[in-house]
Formats: C-alpha cells, structure tokens, sequence
C-alpha cells in the first residue's frame, strides 16, 4: 500500500476518531483499553485501504465494534482479579481539553456505565448503538453480523434491563450542580446532620481503588447510616487529610463532579447520582485507582 494511500485512510479515519472513540468507551468503560481498539481498528483500516469502500464511516465503525466485543474478554479476565468495586475510567472534561474526543464523550452518565456492565457483551454493544447512537436494528445487525430479529431481541432485552434499574430521568444541570456541591460541603466538612438529609435511605457508595489506594472499600455500602461512617472518615484516613486536598468542580461523563487534587495531581473524583425527585443523592461513585486518573489534569483556579 503506497504511502499516499496510508495518508488518505488515515485522514478518513481521524474524520471519524471522535464517534469511533464514543461507541469503543462505552462498550467498554476505559480509556486504555478503548485507546488500543481504535489503534487495533487505524491498523485493520489501513491494511485494507479505501478503494472500494462506499461507506467508510459505516466501515470502520463495524471493525471497530468487533475489536471492542473481543476486547471484552481480556477485560472480563481483568475484573475477576481486581481489588474491590470496579468503576468505569471517569472521563474529566476541563477548558484545556475540551477538544479532546476522550474528554468530550458524554453520552452516557457515569452511573449508566455501572448499569451497562451487567449487560452481556452483545447486549451491551446492540444497547449503545441503537439508544445512544441512533442505529437502526437493520444497520446493527450489519456490523454485529446477526440478524434483525436477533438484533431486536438483543436490544429488547438490553432496554428492559437497564430501565429497570434506571428510572427513565436526568436532573436539570442547575439541580446536579447545586446537589453535588451541597454534597462535597458536607462530606469534606463531616457535617453529619446535613449529610442525613442530602442522602436517600437506600443510597450506595461504590469506592474503586483497586487496592493501590486507601480507603477503599472492598465492596459497595448500601444504606445511609453506614454511607455517612464511610464518608466521614473517608478524608481523615490513607494520609491525605481533607484540608490538603484541592477541589474543583468538573464535568464528568458528561455530568456535574467534584474532583479533588493532592497537589498537581488527582486523588479522587467523585459522582454523584440523584433520586427522580432531584434533592437527594441515591449512589456516590468515588474514583481513587491513579491508574483511572491518568487523564484528569489540573488547570489553574
């Protein structure tokens, strides 16, 4: 394949990086791990090249679906051996890097992610093609290389499972904001009487430090009573104190966060999921794995 032709498929597939790079990271939930399916998808593109191809777009989209779904194995292997809850890799949207696609995507909520990882991997893939990206079963079916019935019944059970632990919502962007700094407030400030109130009776705390760092629960807290001990004594233990630490308020997945700083670099990001009614939080997802950090970098205030 001539150089010229290597230039042109990949100024074809840097078209379309951004979209290839939504679908591969939300099969998926990490950055990595989608980084080497797209690099896995410029190399199957340009060994075969252009010529040919009426549609490129739907091209590289169906090579890089099928990377994604045998991806999924290694990452399966992974996750039976990782220490505690596992988080999706947050992605941390900041002014410096608002043009970058691995910060940008945000079509799925941080909190839908968890969701999407009891799906199967078909299921998974049918789900974010057709709710998320807007594909028809028909053209789903052409890149999973399964049938439109099949397709259908993939999707049916995929939407039945995720509503059904998803209410069908998302908060006003002014009520999250508000609700996640009333949240960061209390906790950072270990004001327990205002957290009793902000927290749902049935909230959940996932803390994912896959062992690198403490604390880290080795499985999620359910109720609130239990989320505030957690909370309380979260930022007086593993060596960073509270009032070292640096906050600032970021968009995560797409949705209000608070990510705190020791020094230049990220300790921790932290979600939080609202209930339908928008004045309580009913799941807090803290992220303190550096490894799942690597890209959130700080800006100055």
């Amino acid at each position: 394949m001539s150089e010229s032709s290597v230039d042109e498929a990949t100024d074809v597939f840097m078209d379309h990086r951004e979209l290839l790079f939504g679908l591969v990271y939300n099969m998926l939930g990490s950055v990595a791990d989608t980084e080497d399916v797209l690099q896995e998808t410029w190399l199957s593109w340009t060994g075969r090249g252009t010529a040919g191809v009426a549609n490129p777009r739907a091209y590289l989209v169906r090579i890089a679906v099928n990377h994604a779904l045998q991806r999924r194995t290694s990452v399966a292997r992974r996750r039976e051996t990782y220490v505690g809850p596992w988080l999706p890799e947050p992605l941390v949207a900041d002014e410096a890097d608002a043009g970058d696609p691995a910060v940008r995507t945000e079509s799925v909520s941080l909190a839908m992610l968890v969701v999407l990882e009891s799906l199967t991997p078909l299921e998974r893939a049918v789900f974010v093609l057709n709710e998320v990206f807007g594909y028809a079963h028909t053209e789903i079916a052409d890149i999973i290389d399964r049938s439109p019935a099949a397709v259908r019944q993939l999707a049916h059970r995929a939407r039945d499972h995720v509503h059904a632990r998803r209410p069908r919502y998302r908060a006003h962007p002014r009520v999250r904001r508000e609700a996640t700094e009333r949240f960061v407030r209390a906790a950072l400030g270990g004001d327990i009487a205002e957290l009793m109130e902000i927290l749902a009776p049935d909230v959940t705390v996932w803390t994912d430090g896959g062992g690198v760092r403490k604390p880290a629960g080795l499985r999620p807290v359910h109720g609130r009573d239990k989320a505030v001990r957690l909370i309380t004594g979260y930022s007086t233990r593993g060596g960073v104190r509270h009032h070292e630490l640096d906050l600032r308020y970021r968009r995560v997945n797409g949705d209000d966060a608070a990510v705190l700083f020791d020094g230049e670099s990220p300790y921790a990001v932290m979600v939080m999921d609202l209930t339908p009614q928008g004045d309580q939080v009913c799941g807090i997802y803290i992220v303190t794995n550096p490894d799942k950090l690597t890209h959130v970098h700080k800006e100055e205030a």
